[in-house]
């Protein structure tokens, strides 16, 4: 969340960040409500004050009544701080939940808008394919190897689940191999991380565990909920914790399922591995000074590049615009990879996305860090990174690497792992 203090001083700047963002909040409320805290603040501190005041005079009582009358005057005074702390208190829950609603700051460069008002950056070195064949999309071309069984998945778990058979088991597993190894290359901690996580978490990260809106599958008659990406418990892992200035940057890469509801009509761009409720994923996240965070962001967006260059894979980057952002997010890059049997003769997918959340998520967690010699800690800077979620890597790779006879073409950099050159059709 952002910081109180920034809100009140900088409340026109707040108000208008909002709505670039299209949110709606209520940055007067706050402003009212913390004024009537301070004043609940400063009551409490005098009946402090004067409770202790009364407790020293009780020794040097004349007699037994005025004795008992200043124990008695004592007691109340102490009774009306405590029912003034309660006050202030509640006064201070109200404003947390109305200073969480409010979004991150926005970068300057950032455009403003929804999803058509991304701005297009930059293209990857593979150019989309010129086939010169009637193509498959990536369902037809798992019927055609034997890779997927969205059947079975339906009746074991229900829509939206699917089981991964034959090479694409070792396509999944070739990507986060590879996905693993070029990160650790890169300085980065390889970390498997649990399933779960505790609400307090995921609502330190941004997310919105309960609820009508919520993408999380949260487990009844408990405080855990399964996991939609391992930004969640990668960011979780230091919470609560203050770190040397000197140990940052900390790169962390976590492998983990991901679980999401994914709400929303199904279609022909969406049907597939497209949008699934569970899959598995290789998360970039980094704990950043202040100073640092913005070139950490334009690294890992590199990285990502980087990996989707050696898949071969055809794709552009954008810089997402303000309605798009999310919360926390300060700046968001996506790659966004060429489908062939996306839509109608093809799309562009979204297959990662690189975020600086700034210090939003840090305070929230309360994960800070202290300078050697220097009073007091500041809160660290954020940032999350998909380097690899295998089942729109694996669309786009059956897609744009798919051969006239129907073979596919296995990238170099995962033929190792996937012990071969070509995918041979199931006959």
């Amino acid at each position: 969340m952002l910081d109180r203090k920034f809100i009140i001083k900088n409340a026109d700047q707040v108000r208008d960040n909002c709505q670039r963002r299209g949110v709606s909040c209520d940055i007067d409320q706050i402003i009212t409500l913390e004024s009537e805290r301070l004043e609940k603040l400063k009551l409490a501190e005098e009946l402090n004050r004067q409770a202790n005041e009364t407790s020293k005079q009780i020794p040097k009582a004349e007699s037994a009544e005025q004795r008992n009358e200043l124990i008695e005057k004592g007691r109340d005074l102490r009774l009306q701080k405590e029912a003034v702390q309660r006050e202030r208190d509640q006064l201070d829950a109200t404003i947390i939940d109305l200073q969480s609603a409010i979004p991150n700051m926005t970068h300057p460069d950032v455009p403003t808008g929804g999803e058509d008002d991304a701005k297009e950056i930059s293209f990857g070195k593979t150019p989309k394919p010129d086939f010169e064949f009637d193509t498959l999309d990536h369902v037809e071309l798992g019927a055609k190897h034997d890779l997927f069984d969205f059947e079975a998945g339906a009746r074991v778990a229900g829509a939206g689940f699917y089981y991964l058979k034959n090479a694409a088991v070792r396509l999944d597993l070739a990507l986060q191999h590879y996905a693993i190894s070029f990160l650790a290359d890169q300085g980065f901690t390889p970390i498997t991380t649990p399933d779960l996580a505790l609400t307090s978490i995921l609502k330190g990260i941004g997310f919105t565990p309960r609820g009508p809106e919520t993408q999380i599958y949260s487990v009844e008659d408990s405080e855990l909920n399964l996991v939609g990406t391992a930004e969640i418990t990668l960011g979780g892992m230091l919470a609560g914790q203050t770190l040397d200035a000197e140990q940052l940057p900390v790169l962390l890469c976590g492998l983990s399922h991901c679980f999401r509801t994914e709400a929303g009509a199904a279609g022909r761009a969406t049907k597939g591995l497209y949008r699934v409720h569970q899959f598995t994923k290789v998360e970039m996240f980094a704990f950043t000074s202040a100073e640092s965070s913005d070139d950490m962001h334009l690294k890992m967006r590199d990285y990502e590049c980087e990996i989707f260059d050696a898949l071969e894979v055809p794709y552009r980057v954008i810089d997402t615009a303000t309605g798009d952002l999310g919360g926390p997010a300060y700046r968001k890059f996506d790659l966004e990879a060429w489908m062939p049997g996306r839509g109608d003769g093809g799309a562009w997918g979204e297959v990662t996305s690189t975020s600086n959340c700034t210090d939003y998520q840090a305070r929230r967690l309360g994960v800070r860090s202290k300078k050697t010699g220097q009073k007091g800690t500041e809160f660290v800077h954020t940032l999350n990174g998909t380097a690899v979620a295998t089942g729109r890597a694996m669309i786009a790779i059956l897609e744009n690497h798919q051969l006239p006879d129907g073979r596919i073409n296995v990238p170099k950099v995962l033929q190792p792992w996937v012990g071969c050159e070509v995918l041979e059709p199931n006959d």
